[in-house]
């Protein structure tokens, strides 16, 4: 009697979201990513799998205080001190795309104005042909003036911008829109704010196949679990029919993982812990990505290169 495994049937899949254009698109980008697609729950191939693997993504921060710096980044201090230079680098991982993060806007941080925008963001189209991810300063008010001029300034290349939050969601997506590009929704951990900027968003005009969801989720033993059950649980109902919740997921991890106290204690502080911070450091963030990815994370934003390669290198056997 032969064994026939038990297939899931599910009535609907994951949105598929485009990022970045080549030449023929109208863009300069040398590849087109493109997330979401999934048919069934993570991973399970044999009931269908998914039309795209997950993106690994690279960070880099366009200036970041070094009290904020993570522990691993005095070994690479001539690097993340120029994020041109950064970028050169993080391109010899071969990611799927970069993340940029315009954290020097933030007032409390440099303040720095539209101008350094407008001279910025074309030094960066001219050093990565890489698809894009650009994202605000975590600074509402500064988001809503910043954004909308770096999506004029890369029209044509079909970024993913965030963040657009309940405040300033209006102004972000549709500028986003209007110049061609997707956008990223950010909530708390919670399924039903989620679909409720979801619609807010496709309602000003965005349609859903522009739209990536992002749940604003801590690193490993951080409440992990609660946050894997959201997550999951937005993708359960996107397969059951719910097109709203059907887009696909980003997460930040390799930003909040180096902030915990896994990551970054020294061995004065954890003895029991050992003295090498920085590979714990990176199994923590390749293990939170892990779990994220098994949750139905479609894009995984990463900080260190052994992270990165862990990720991809786990990726690749799927």
């Amino acid at each position: 009697m032969n064994y026939e495994p038990y297939v899931e049937k599910w009535s609907a899949e994951i949105i598929e979201v485009t990022i970045g254009a080549t030449s023929q698109d109208g863009g300069t980008r040398s590849k087109v990513l493109k997330v979401g697609g999934a048919k069934t729950l993570p991973f399970l191939n044999f009931e269908g799998g998914s039309s795209n693997k997950p993106a690994v993504v690279a960070e880099v921060v366009d200036y970041l205080p070094e009290e904020l710096w993570p522990i691993f980044y005095e070994n690479l201090k001539d690097i993340v001190s120029d994020p041109i230079k950064w970028i050169k680098e993080v391109e010899k991982l071969q990611p799927d795309a970069i993340c940029i993060r315009l954290l020097s806007c933030h007032p409390d941080i440099k303040n720095n104005s539209v101008d350094y925008i407008k001279s910025f963001i074309p030094e960066v189209l001219k050093t990565t042909s890489l698809p894009l991810i650009i994202l605000g300063c975590e600074h509402i008010e500064r988001d809503t003036e910043i954004l909308p001029v770096v999506c004029e300034l890369t029209k044509g290349e079909k970024i993913l911008v965030g963040m657009a939050v309940k405040e300033n969601y209006k102004t972000i997506s549709l500028s986003a829109f209007a110049c061609g590009h997707s956008v990223i929704a950010q909530t708390p951990l919670d399924i039903n704010l989620a679909k409720q900027l979801n619609i807010l968003i496709n309602d000003a005009g965005v349609p859903l196949d522009r739209i990536v969801m992002h749940h604003t989720t801590g690193g490993l033993g951080y409440g992990f679990e609660y946050c894997y059950s959201i997550m999951e649980r937005c993708r359960l109902a996107g397969l059951q029919g719910d097109s709203v919740m059907a887009t696909p997921i980003i997460n930040l991890v390799g930003e909040e993982t180096w902030k915990t106290k896994e990551a970054k204690a020294t061995v004065e502080e954890e003895p029991l812990w050992g003295n090498d911070t920085i590979k714990r450091g990176i199994m923590w963030e390749t293990t939170t990505a892990f779990g994220y990815l098994q949750a139905g994370s479609d894009i995984v934003v990463l900080v260190h290169p052994e992270s990165i390669k862990n990720v991809k290198s786990f990726l690749s056997q799927t």
